[in-house]
C-alpha cells in the first residue's frame, strides 16, 4: 500500500509546486486588478462572444506565437479580458508582462537614459505574452513613439529595415530588434463592441 501512496502525493507536490508558481508569475506580471476570464460577464457586454473568449483561453495564440488585438470603445471589456488571458497563461506555466502604453514607454525611456535600452528590450523579447493596454488614448512625442516601435518590434522579432525614415535611431535597441525572426505570427483582432 506504501508504493500506491506515493504517486499520489508527488501529483499533490508538483500540482502545489505549479500553483506557487502561477502565483509568482502572475505577481511579476504587475497587473492593477486581478480578473479572471471566468469572472467576465458575458450577459452585461453582449458583444463578446463567449466562444472567441474561450477559445483565446485554449492560449494556442501563445504557443502559436500569434498576436491578439481586443479592439472597441472603453468599457468594452479590454482591459478585463486580456490580463485574464495573462492569468491565464501564468497557469499554465507561460511568463506575462501587463501595463498601459504610457507605462511602456515610461519604462522604455528610463532603460534609454539609463543606457539599458538594448538589454530591456531583450528581456522583454523573452516574455511569451506581453499585453499593452490603452493603446491610443495619449499621443506619443516622436522619441517616445521609436521607443514604442522598437519595444513593439523586439517583443515580436521583426526585422525592421525603414532605415530611410531613422526608425532606429537607437543603434544597440536595433541590434536588439534584428534577431532571426520567428516564425511568421498572425493576428487575431477580436472586437469586443458590436458595430
Amino acid at each position: 500500500m506504501k508504493g500506491g501512496l506515493q504517486p499520489i502525493r508527488l501529483l499533490i507536490t508538483r500540482s502545489a509546486a505549479t500553483a506557487v508558481g502561477a502565483e509568482g508569475r502572475i505577481r511579476a506580471a504587475r497587473l492593477p486588478s486581478r480578473k479572471s476570464l471566468e469572472d467576465f460577464d458575458f450577459d452585461h457586454q453582449r458583444s463578446v462572444k463567449r466562444e472567441t473568449i474561450s477559445h483565446l483561453g485554449t492560449l494556442d495564440f501563445v504557443v502559436g506565437k500569434e498576436n491578439v488585438i481586443f479592439l472597441g470603445p472603453p468599457g468594452t471589456g479590454k482591459t478585463h479580458l486580456a490580463p485574464g488571458l495573462g492569468i491565464r497563461a501564468c497557469q499554465a506555466g507561460h511568463r506575462f508582462a501587463f501595463a498601459t502604453a504610457a507605462q511602456w514607454v515610461a519604462r522604455l525611456t528610463d532603460a534609454h537614459a539609463n543606457g539599458r535600452l538594448a538589454d530591456e528590450l531583450t528581456r522583454l523579447s523573452r516574455i511569451p505574452l506581453i499585453v499593452v493596454d490603452e493603446i491610443g488614448y495619449i499621443p506619443f512625442e516622436p522619441e517616445a513613439a521609436n521607443l514604442f516601435f522598437q519595444f513593439i518590434s523586439a517583443a515580436t522579432n521583426t526585422r525592421v529595415a525603414d532605415r530611410g525614415r531613422g526608425a532606429l535611431r537607437d543603434a544597440p535597441a536595433g541590434k536588439a530588434c534584428r534577431k532571426a525572426p520567428r516564425p511568421k505570427r498572425r493576428d487575431h483582432p477580436s472586437p469586443v463592441a458590436g458595430a
